[in-house]
């Protein structure tokens, strides 16, 4: 279906997108929720689970309904749940 349509598979699944840019920036795509957040750790609700970003400094640069750009000192990236 997503070959029909042309849709990006995480986009026709609602999957979750990581996109790490070096140890400065990741980009997170069809997150649902923030759950915690400060700057040495930021946990968003996905469906695949919590994704737990933990470093220094960190910040939301960008954020929408379906798109979080985090930016900081990126240590460990970890899902749970």
């Amino acid at each position: 279906m997503t070959g029909i349509l042309s849709l990006p598979r995480e986009i026709a699944l609602d999957m979750t997108m990581v996109t790490l840019m070096g140890r400065g920036e990741v980009n997170i795509e069809n997150y649902k929720s923030i759950l915690e957040f400060s700057d040495v750790k930021i946990r968003l609700r996905t469906k695949e689970g919590d994704l737990e970003i933990v470093g220094e400094r960190l910040k939301m640069s960008q954020a929408t309904a379906e798109n979080i750009v985090i930016t900081g000192r990126i240590i460990g990236i970890n899902f749970t749940g």
